[in-house]
This record gives structure tokens, sequence and C-alpha cells, in this order.
């Protein structure tokens, strides 16, 4: 038995002779298919485009579910950076009132202009 983590490490990979196991799930069966070079390269293409590099792992999602989705989260990921930047200075801003048992509005002023 071999375990294998993959690069996101959500998933632990455990191969055995009779099939693969993924989490709880045996995959054991195989189905080849076979197609020609320019649906190998159309493939290709939609796998680039959904941007899933496992072309078992989007052949799969295709055949059971028909589609895929991609989100595009870089607004959601930018917003969370910027929440992340002001509860960290909201957090210098604390220290400093906790050690000093009182706050002054120029620190304050200090902290929010780093923003």
């Amino acid at each position: 038995m071999v375990l294998h983590l993959n690069p996101s490490k959500r998933l632990l990979f455990v191969r055995r002779t009779g099939g693969i196991i993924i989490g709880n799930t045996k995959r054991n069966i195989c189905i080849k298919v076979r197609l020609t070079e320019s649906e190998r390269d159309l493939v290709a293409e939609k796998m680039a485009a959904a941007g899933i590099r496992n072309r078992e792992a989007y052949i799969r999602k295709m055949i059971l579910d028909g589609y895929i989705i991609r989100l595009d989260l870089s607004d959601i990921r930018k917003m969370v950076q910027l929440l992340s930047n002001a509860t960290s200075n909201l957090n210098q801003i604390a220290k400093r009132a906790n050690e000093i048992r009182s706050i002054y509005e120029n620190d304050i002023g200090e902290k929010a202009h780093r923003l």
C-alpha cells in the first residue's frame, strides 16, 4: 500500500492492487475510450479552460455531471485580504491599548495610515 498526499492536501490517495481508494471511494472499474488526436487536443483545451490538470478527474466529472462550473473568486480573495489587513491593524491597536492600559488618538491614526 502506498500513500500519496495530493498538492491541495485535501485528499489522501491510497494505491492498492485492486484499484484506487480516494477517501472512502474505491475505484476499481476501468473504462477505456479511444479518441482521435483532434479530440484529445479538444479535451486538453477544455481542461485548460476549466483550470483542471488531472485528465482522469476531468473526464470523470464530465461523464457523471456533464458540466464543470468554474467560479472567478478574485474579488472575494481581494476582499478577504483587505479584511485581514484591517483586522491585523485592529489587533495591533488592541495590543497597544492592553500594554499601556489606554489608547491615544495618535496611535489609532498611525495604524490607520498604514492601510
